[in-house]
Formats: C-alpha cells, structure tokens, sequence
C-alpha cells in the first residue's frame, strides 16, 4: 500500500474537532471508561493508531488527537509550543471531547505534557500509564538524534535532512524493535504527518519550547506520585533514545512502583506492543472501577 494510501485510510478512521479556534484530528474509538493517550515527537495520534483499536476490544474509550503543530491538527504561528501550551491544549481537548474523568497515557514529550495536565487536574485521573518518557525536566540531555534541533539554524538543516530514508534509519535503530509486521510505507507515513503543510516549522518551535526547569519537574513528581489513582510503568527495554536504566529506573524510584512491565520494544514501543500496553491499560482500569 502506498504512503497516501496509509494516510487517507489513517484519516479516514478518525474524526476532526475544534478547540478554541485550533482544529485537530482524534482517534476515538470504543466504549467505556475513556483511555486518553498522549504522544510525543516526531510522532502524532498515527503512533497509537493499534493502541486505540486495542483498547476497544478491552471494552474501552481509546482517545489519542494531535497536538497543534503535528500530525493532521492545525499549526498556527502564534499558538504556544512550549510543554506548558500543549499541556493546557490537552487539557482544553479533553473538555472539548467530554471525557470528564479519564485513564492518561503518556510517552516521550508527551510525559512531561501530560504530567502537567495531570498534576493540574488529579481528581480527573482515574489511573496513569507511563510509557517511555523523563519525569526530571531540569537535569534532562536531549539523545543525540534530538539534539540538533536545539541548535538554531542546524535545527532547520537537520529537519532538512529528515527525509523518509533517514527516517526509516532512525526506526531501525531506536524507534521499533520488530519490522515483520511494519511495512516500510507505514515508517514514511511519519516523515508526512511531521512536515505537512509548513514543512515542519511548527514542529521546530515545539523542539525550541522544552521546558527544562525545577518547576516541570516538580509537576511531573508530583503526578506520578499522586496515590489518589494506580499507575504502572511500561517500557520499552530496547529503547536507546530514553534508557530503562537511567530514565525508566528513575520513575519507579519517584513513583514508588515496585517494578515496571519490560516489553521487547524500543522507543516506540507501541507499534510492537499494542495489545499488551492495551491489556495492561484494562487491567488498571479494572481496578478502579
């Protein structure tokens, strides 16, 4: 199947809503207590696109959208892209999409986002699942692969050079650990939704906009020890990106989780493990019910 071909069948699974003038696209499937998945860079809601099925089957409400900037949602040059803009974005989307009280997943950037929102807003958790992801923003070093894009102007040469091969190349090394069931096109399919319509300079202002300060980290504790609602860790054990030593080890110790679940996946691990992030998503969920 062609790239294109991906693409409209991928948009045309979801839906598009509006939030305060921004409009972005949702997956939302399923019934149930709803299950609202937060992804990261250079991702979108396509890196939960098995996620959010997954969780239908499990007698849930699967939600993932697009944070402004990425993805299939509207890049606006004056929108705030700063983790503490997207985190209220989320928060905005959630009430725009009537989830009330939700499970929250969150993964990459989207941990620090969503930790926020989460921090913000306790008595709407009703459980926390944190994928790959870093809790402490102020002593956090960007991987190599993200690095360049701290740096002004080779942030937009590095962007360039971001093309589907390159891409692809990145997958192999830290994004998926099995290609048996992930075709090549579906990889590309990234490289489109992260460049669209603006050629990515949305998405370079969300990489300028990391909030590496005491005070996210202190909201990002604060969540993932919250004891008012269950949380786990799942993690992908081959991740070179975020490494379960150093990150994934530091969020149990902050958390007070005794162990984490170890998938054979790497940073994203959900296109290698979608249905067991959503059987341990339901089996949380089934406790707080």
């Amino acid at each position: 199947m062609k790239v294109e071909e991906i693409l409209a069948k991928y948009e045309a699974g979801g839906r598009f809503f509006n939030v305060n003038g921004v409009q972005s696209f949702v997956l939302d499937q399923g019934k149930g207590d709803p299950v609202l998945c937060i992804h990261g860079v250079p991702a979108s809601a396509y890196l939960y696109r098995k996620v959010v099925p997954a969780l239908a089957r499990h007698n849930l409400r699967g939600v993932a959208f697009d944070m402004p900037g990425l993805g299939l949602a509207d890049r606006p040059e004056d929108f705030d892209y700063t983790w503490s803009g997207l985190s209220r974005f989320c928060e905005e989307a959630a009430n725009s999409l009537g989830l009330g009280r939700f499970h929250l997943v969150v993964h990459d950037i989207g941990g620090p986002v969503g930790l926020m929102l989460a921090a913000r807003n306790p008595e709407r958790i009703k459980s926390l699942t944190i994928l790959n992801t870093l809790i402490d923003a102020d002593t956090f070093h960007r991987p190599w692969m993200m690095a360049p894009f701290a740096w002004p102007i080779i942030d937009r040469i590095w962007l360039a050079s971001m093309n589907r091969w390159l891409l692809y190349m990145l997958f192999r090394y830290t994004g998926a650990a099995d290609f048996s069931n992930l075709p090549r096109q579906e990889i590309y399919a990234y490289v489109d939704l992260l460049k669209r319509k603006d050629s990515g300079k949305a998405f370079l202002k969300i990489m300028r906009g990391f909030e590496l300060t005491p005070g996210v980290r202190d909201l990002c504790h604060a969540a993932v020890q919250n004891p008012n609602y269950p949380r786990q860790l799942i993690w992908g054990i081959k991740d070179r990106a975020l490494s379960f030593e150093k990150q994934g080890k530091r969020i149990l110790e902050v958390a007070g989780i005794s162990e984490a679940t170890r998938v054979n996946g790497k940073h994203f691990l959900q296109e290698d493990n979608s249905e067991l992030i959503a059987q341990r998503i339901s089996r949380l969920a089934q406790g707080t019910r």
